[in-house]
């Protein structure tokens, strides 16, 4: 007798399929609302019925299957006519298994990278691109998604509602797109991806809500990856990732205070995460076509496998951030470049460099945060005080502020 799954089991199950089914569901129907309460009415069904008849063989192709004729008998009660694409085999009666062969047709991989490029559509802002996807692809709550973000529920629940009406709008064309604008659509996800990643990334300590949104744009990324396998900007952007998350547990005290990557307990990090982050990045580097995500997947990298602070190749980060400036020029990167001159050369050096950073960089936390440790470690006090004063004022999280805050109780002491 095959035992019954755990509401648990079928929650997972709903998840794993969401991605694949509103994006089925947003084909046919070409609306981002219908695509979603079609796919909510099904889950809703699946609660009811999995538990008696045990789950299907393809949830996500019982899900469209339900979600689709649900809504449509919806539509035709309140009178409306939709157009659906013709000749799909949803039509005519199709079988479970029907389904689950057109969904994992190469065709449908262009209706996923749709959904996710909906949700990232240049018309939208940051913010919305981050919620909206959050929502619609990951399905997570609009309350845990405002928790995350610091705001109310009603103002994150009108963040989503003006997102979806300019995506309404913006009129985004349903057929396949041709391979150059296929390549531009990736690169727009997976900056949205690193987006949500370093939206949980920033204050990622154990007690934060958004612990969840690294684990979250990881699993996105993932299910980019296994449409696209040969994309090396992608494998790059997951081993970027897994090598960030690998040190959650060790970035942060008990208190909530971050602890620099060098006074980390390196014992901590998660080394099958770094592991599976140097067979990405090797796979993708043998396209001899590094691009940005790989080259900081490399810096990162570096870090990850030194054993102790000590052993850092400085001189290497420092040529791959100069290669990074080539490739993806902006005053951060300059930044950081900056950090492994520090560490090569002295403060001074450093110092020089970050020169003509202060006005693109002056709203920035992490440029006056920097530019106080070197004020320090030159001596100069009361320079440094005013940076870390400036840098305060800029802290984007509490535990930002509170490090900064003990620099500064450090400069009264001295």
């Amino acid at each position: 007798m095959t035992r019954k799954p755990e509401p648990s089991w079928i929650e997972a199950r709903l998840v794993a399929a969401r991605p694949r089914a509103v994006a089925a569901l947003l084909h046919w129907f070409r609306n981002l609302d219908l695509a979603e309460e079609a796919f909510q009415e099904a889950c809703l069904r699946a609660l009811k019925t999995w538990p008696e008849k045990g789950p299907p063989r393809d949830a996500a192709a019982w899900l469209v299957m339900v979600g689709r004729n649900a809504a449509l008998d919806q539509l035709r009660r309140r009178g409306r006519l939709v157009s659906l694409p013709p000749g799909d085999p949803a039509f005519g009666g199709a079988t479970e298994p029907d389904m689950a062969e057109r969904l994992d047709a190469s065709g449908y991989q262009d209706d996923i990278l749709r959904l996710l490029f909906v949700c990232c559509h240049p018309d939208l802002p940051a913010t919305q691109q981050i919620a909206l996807a959050l929502r619609i692809v990951s399905g997570l709550p609009v309350s845990r998604i405002a928790a995350a973000f610091l705001v109310t529920e009603s103002a994150m629940e009108q963040r989503i509602t003006r997102a979806k009406a300019r995506i309404a709008k913006a009129g985004i064309p349903f057929e396949p797109p041709c391979p150059a604008e296929r390549a531009r659509r990736i690169e727009l996800v997976a900056a949205m991806l690193y987006l949500v990643f370093n939206e949980g990334y920033t204050d990622a300590h154990p007690d934060s809500e958004r612990l969840g949104l690294c684990a979250e744009a990881i699993r996105l990324v993932r299910l980019v990856l296994r449409m696209f396998p040969a994309e090396p900007e992608v494998m790059g952007l997951l081993a970027l990732m897994l090598v960030q998350h690998s040190r959650q547990k060790a970035r942060f005290a008990s208190s909530g205070r971050p602890i620099l990557l060098e006074d980390q307990d390196r014992t901590r990090w998660d080394r099958r995460m770094i592991a599976e982050a140097a067979i990405l990045l090797g796979k993708a580097m043998r396209s001899q076509d590094p691009g940005p995500y790989q080259i900081q997947a490399a810096i990162a990298l570096l870090h990850a496998q030194a054993v102790r602070p000590e052993d850092t190749d400085w001189a290497r980060i420092e040529q791959l951030y100069a290669a990074l400036e080539q490739v993806a020029p902006s005053p951060v990167v300059t930044l950081n470049r900056a950090v492994a001159v520090m560490k090569r050369h002295g403060p001074e050096t450093a110092l020089a460099l970050t020169q003509p950073l202060a006005q693109p960089l002056n709203g920035y936390f992490y440029y006056h945060g920097f530019r106080g440790t070197l004020l320090r470690q030159l001596g100069r006090i009361a320079e440094a005080r005013e940076a870390f004063g400036q840098a305060l004022v800029l802290a984007n999280t509490p535990a930002e502020a509170a490090h900064i805050r003990e620099e500064l109780e450090q400069l009264r002491e001295r």
